[in-house]
This record gives C-alpha cells, structure tokens and sequence, in this order.
C-alpha cells in the first residue's frame, strides 16, 4: 500500500481548494492508497472538501505571510517569522525527514510549504510543490531585508545576486527557500499562476477546481426567495478577517450570504452555513461572488459560470496573474476598497448581474496531476 503524504498550507483556503480535488480523483483510481494530511487548515474544512478517507496530522510547514486582515500583509512581523523559522534551519529539516521516515512515506506533496519538500529531499523520498505561487517569490516581495545580506544567483539558488524593487534580500533565507522548491521532482504549476521563472522544474497544469451544482431553485424554496430576488455570496478566503456589512445600505431585492462567525447586523444578510448544501454548491447558485483575488474562489467561480466582483489587492504578487485571467475567462469587475466597505457598489453589482456570461472554464488540472502521481506511485 503506497502511503502519500500531503502537506496544505494554513495560508488561506486556496491551498485545499487546488488540492482537494486531485485526493478524491487519487481515492477513486486508487482505493487503497494511503493518505496523510498535514496541515494548520481545521480539520472541519479539511473533511468539507476532501472525500478521501485520510490521517490528520497538524502541521505548520510553511510561515506564508502574517497578516493583519485578508487584504493586509506585515511585512516586518513577516520578515522576523521567517528569520525565526530558518534560525536552526539545518536541525528542522533533519526532524523533517525523521518524521517522514517514520511515517513511511513513499511520497510527498506540498502545497506549498517548502519544510516538507526539504525533509523528503533529505530522506531521499520523492516530493512535488503544487501551487499557483511559491513562498520563494513572496518572501522577496514583502521581506527585503538590509542586514547581512548579498545578491542571490537565482540559476543555482544559492550563488551571489539578487535585487527585488532595490530592496536587498536576506541570502540564506532566500536560498534555502529556493532550494527547496528548485530541487522537488516537479512543481505542479496550476493555471493561473505566478510566472515562477527562476524555478527549472516547472510544470505547467491546467485550471483545478471542484465545481459546484446549480441548485438555485433549492435555495428559493428554501429561503422563501422570489425569482426577482439576487443572491450574492460574500467571502474573503480562510484568513480570519470580515467586512463591515453592517455600515452596506439595503439594496432592494438583493441578499447576502456570508459567514456565521461575522454575526453580521444587516437585515439581508444570511449565515451560510445555516443553508443545507457545500460552499461549492453555493457559489454555483449564486447570482455574484463578492471577494478578493484568491485561486479557489476566482477559479471556481470562472467554472461554474458566476460573476465576481473583487476589491483590489495591488501588493499580493499572486493578483495580476489571477485577475488577467479571470478577465479573460469569466466575467468580473473591480471594486476599491472603500467603496467595498462602505457597499457603495450597487450600480456595478446590478451591471454585472445583467451581463452576458461567458462559457464556464472546465477544470483539467486535477486529473493532470492525479496522474501524473499515480504514475510515480506505481513505478
């Protein structure tokens, strides 16, 4: 019995939105593969999206960024976590392999934390990145750091240059970041994504999502809604942070779905999870999606043929590359960020609704990979 061992960043929902459906594709061409999970993601959202059965085991393989909000980064905090995580770093990845050893893995994929990726490197087990974005690239965006540092060879990873928007970056960090991801046996880069362009085993997958079904005339019986009335799900990812729906006029004839646990004030706001059906069913349901650019929700969204309007994000180096294709691919339109605050956006949310939809996006990527792993387990 092959035992896969599969490490999801903490960092938002994203991570298990790509790597949810490629497990139940795994489960399904092979029952009797071994399944690990190790991730900070609770383990309630972990089993809503994953149908395979696994072992759950916590885990912070990756620091991604502190934030103080789903939109905002610190960068210093940021910057210390990483110098704390890399500060005995050789002894880390020796307890990393450890582990895997023990666990028996034949196997490691991450997505995207690179711990994991180096302890199977020094256990001599195979191991793959999965992502739409690496920690490499965002480090050197946010934590430039002046002390001690040099330029980096990005050929080797380890060498001597390197400048990010004229900030220097920390060379030991950066390099053993880049190690990592440069010395897997592929990373599994998934459409739309960051260009990546310093790592040399990329390779490139299609769109992953878990598609939803359309079960809107469920939801109107259910909530008693007439077919006039507009359905917008509000979500902004697994970063715990909410927006101020209380301070949102009324718009009539519209309702908002959005999370329990922002015990939102407005007369038209409606806790998701009171209704009986997935998130994935929701956003296929809805009339829009209200967010910020994030792979799960603009990717499933794209392919199950929902509009979204998205408040900008600029700084997140993943956004250019998700809100080009989302142009290209769905319908969308963006929205400041005040103006999302104060739900000053009621012209915009009734154009969209009433614009024409693109054909829905069909998902390849997760049989691409799931192949591409069933490949190497049974070899």
């Amino acid at each position: 019995m092959s035992h896969l061992v599969v490490s999801i960043s903490g960092h938002g929902f994203g991570h298990v939105a790509q790597t949810a459906p490629i497990l139940n594709l795994l489960h399904g061409r092979m029952p009797q593969l071994r399944l690990t999970v190790r991730s900070a993601v609770p383990l309630a959202h972990l089993r809503s999206r994953i149908r395979a059965p696994f072992t759950h085991l916590p885990s912070e393989g990756d620091i991604g960024m502190v934030m103080s909000s789903a939109l905002d980064v610190r960068a210093e905090e940021s910057r210390a976590a990483y110098r704390a995580f890399h500060a005995d770093w050789n002894r880390r990845v020796a307890n990393e392999a450890r582990l895997l050893r023990e666990l028996g893995a034949n196997m490691v994929l991450s997505n995207v934390g690179y711990l994991p990726l180096a302890g199977a490197q020094q256990a001599g087990i195979p191991n793959a990145a999965l992502c739409s974005l690496n920690w490499f690239d965002i480090y050197r965006h946010y934590c430039g750091d002046d002390s001690g540092s040099v330029r980096i060879d990005l050929s080797t990873g380890s060498g001597r240059t390197d400048i990010v928007s004229g900030r220097t970056v920390d060379k030991t960090i950066a390099a053993q970041i880049h190690a990592c991801y440069a010395n897997a046996d592929a990373f599994l880069r998934i459409t739309p994504g960051m260009a990546m362009d310093t790592l040399p085993n990329l390779v490139p997958v299609a769109p992953i999502a878990a598609v939803g079904n359309d079960r809107r005339d469920e939801l109107d019986r259910y909530l008693r809604l007439s077919k006039e009335e507009k359905l917008v799900l509000v979500s902004l990812g697994g970063i715990t942070s909410r927006l101020p729906i209380e301070r949102w006029p009324r718009i009539d004839g519209v309702r908002w779905l959005v999370q329990q646990n922002w015990q939102a004030e407005h007369p038209d706001a409606i806790a998701l999870e009171s209704l009986p059906m997935s998130f994935s069913d929701l956003l296929a349901s809805c009339d829009m999606l209200i967010g910020k650019p994030g792979y799960g929700s603009f990717v499933e969204a794209a392919c199950s043929g929902t509009p979204v309007l998205y408040v900008s994000r600029a700084d997140w180096p993943e956004s250019p590359a998700l809100i080009e294709w989302l142009q290209r691919h769905g319908l969308c339109r963006e929205v400041s960020r005040d103006a999302l605050e104060q739900g000053d956006f009621a012209e915009v949310l009734e154009e969209i609704c009433h614009a024409p939809r693109p054909k829905p996006v069909i998902p390849e990527g997760a049989g691409q990979v799931a192949d591409w792993i069933a490949e190497r387990l049974q070899r």
